[in-house]
């Protein structure tokens, strides 16, 4: 693990979701030492929140394109994520 790590909230999904998986790979492993797995474990955590209120941002921007009658494009409405 690095260090020097970076804010996460300045991470994008992508490398949030890198470096959480990186950490997963770690702990799994089990060569860490108790020290370093609670801090990267911490860490982790913050990422997953992280990655999740991102997914929730994006879902909020999705929006499904409504058909008229016709057949034709009439317009968008959110997305049912409930479904």
């Amino acid at each position: 693990m690095t260090e020097t790590a970076a804010p996460i909230a300045s991470l994008t999904f992508e490398k949030a979701l890198a470096e959480l998986e990186s950490i997963v790979g770690h702990l799994e492993r089990g060569d860490v030492p108790l020290e370093e797995s609670i801090r990267i474990y911490e860490r982790g955590e913050a990422l997953k929140k992280h990655c999740e209120s991102l997914l929730a941002q994006a879902e909020a921007k999705v929006e499904k394109i409504r058909i008229g009658a016709s057949g034709q494009a009439v317009g968008t409405e959110p997305l049912d994520v409930g479904d």
